[in-house]
């Protein structure tokens, strides 16, 4: 798995922290057309994402600005599976959206 490679900073990291219910019918191929869906938005960087067997996920995707992160939240089949997560896929969830202001980082040469 590569790290997702950003530009210099400033940008907008969405980080979405969930909890995965026990229906998760059609969860798999939600997530793989948010993937393919997300990446076809103007200013989208990149996006870094966990799940653990516990159920427990984090995704953090990455844009050049609000303007990007807002035309994301205001896709139709993004605010479709929004509805949908709430009322089937997760137990829980938070959303936090932050300015990056500085970033550094670290590879091992093999």
């Amino acid at each position: 798995m590569a790290l997702t490679r950003t530009p210099e900073p400033p940008y907008v990291a969405v980080v979405f922290t969930s909890l995965l219910g026990p229906d998760d019918t059609g969860y798999a191929e939600a997530t793989a057309r948010m993937d393919e869906r997300v990446r076809a938005v103007p200013g989208f960087l990149g996006v870094d994402s966990t799940r653990g067997p516990d159920g427990v996920g984090i995704t953090v995707s990455y844009f050049r600005d609000a303007e990007a992160v807002r035309a994301w939240r205001e896709d139709p089949e993004h605010t479709a599976n929004r509805a949908r997560g709430r009322e089937q896929w997760y137990d829980a969830f938070e959303v936090r959206v932050a300015t990056v202001e500085r970033a550094y980082g670290f590879t091992r040469r093999s």
